[in-house]
């Protein structure tokens, strides 16, 4: 039987893309898996991260869907964001096409979650739990996949801007920093900044209201 997890990376960022990676497997080879030591990629320093994630894909098959500021703030004109965690799930899935599958919930109601990406994927067996990426190998080796994927994309975007942007989250002092000083040099934020995210919008109108305090 062949088993699929499924986790993502990057879905509260502000700045950059979000990665959902799926994963799979032949049940008779988890073990392989289990013997990794696998753990949310959270848990795991960028170095070990990197190891495992050569690791996992010399065993299972991967499914990895990128999708970008832009695209984010487009979708969610229409859509929530577990709509799209939802979409990028499913599509996933459907590329792998297992019998079953492990997803970390990405809605305070898992069940809920669960049958949303079931219809969407057409996979008949999904399971969604809370924690899943720290309870569930397969899942665990998903997260790895998204995390690498999502470090690789934020440290391009710096080489290609020449400047440290830190984690892209908006709780990282280091992102809101260079956000506000890319904002004050340019007057506009930088490409790859989702701007339907509240700390966008907020330092845009932080922003203007002081070039308009300014101008009177």
């Amino acid at each position: 039987m062949k088993i699929a997890g499924v986790d993502e990376a990057g879905k509260g960022a502000v700045l950059g893309s979000l990665f959902v990676a799926a994963v799979s497997i032949d049940s008779s080879a988890l073990k392989y898996l289990e013997r990794m030591g696998l753990r949310d990629s959270k848990a795991l320093s960028p170095k070990r991260r990197e190891f495992l994630s050569k690791r996992i894909e010399k065993v299972c098959a991967i499914q990895l869907k990128e999708i970008t500021a832009q695209q984010i703030d487009e979708l969610r004109k229409v859509l929530t964001m577990n709509d799209i965690l939802v979409r990028g799930h499913a599509q996933s899935l459907r590329h792998l096409n297992p019998d079953a599958a492990f997803v970390d919930a990405a809605d305070v109601d898992a069940a809920r979650f669960s049958e949303r990406v079931m219809e969407a994927s057409g996979i008949r067996s999904v399971i969604a739990e809370h924690h899943a990426d720290s309870n569930r190998v397969i899942v665990s080796a998903a997260s790895i996949i998204a995390k690498v994927s999502r470090d690789a994309s934020i440290q391009a975007l710096e080489y290609s801007l020449g400047v440290e942007i830190g984690s892209g989250y908006p709780s990282d002092t280091k992102t809101i920093a260079f956000l506000k000083k890319w904002l004050d040099e340019r007057g506009e934020l930088p490409p790859q900044t989702r701007h339907s995210w509240k700390t966008a919008q907020d330092l845009l109108e932080f922003a203007q209201k002081r070039d308009h305090s300014s101008s009177q």
